[in-house]
């Protein structure tokens, strides 16, 4: 293997993406790698990933829909954690006008 052309791929690849961050999909290796996780690595670890073929860059429609569905995915992790937070107290409605005379009273 000739290092110079293996590292100068690499570079020429690490140019072509413009993203600090960017998405790759796994391929099968021979070595138990399983084919499609999305993974979000640093530029130059992208490109080496590409050239050693254990992974293919994500396409600009494959990028915006995994980003879509993650931003999906935490307004959904937010609702849920507000919604926990929510507390009620059931309340009669003989106890409930108590507690409004009480307010009018201490406001005289």
């Amino acid at each position: 293997m000739d290092l110079r052309a293996y590292y100068e791929k690499i570079r020429m690849i690490e140019a072509t993406i413009t993203d600090t961050f960017t998405l790759v999909f796994s391929a099968q290796t021979n070595d138990g790698g399983r084919p499609g996780t999305v993974t979000e690595v640093p530029r130059r670890l992208a490109a080496k990933m590409v050239v050693d073929g254990t992974a293919r860059l994500a396409t600009e429609t494959e990028a915006r829909e995994f980003r879509e569905e993650q931003a999906e995915a935490v307004r959904t992790a937010e609702q849920k954690e507000a919604a926990q937070k929510l507390h009620l107290t059931v309340i009669s409605s003989g106890e409930l006008n108590r507690l409004r005379e009480e307010a009018r009273s201490s406001k005289d």
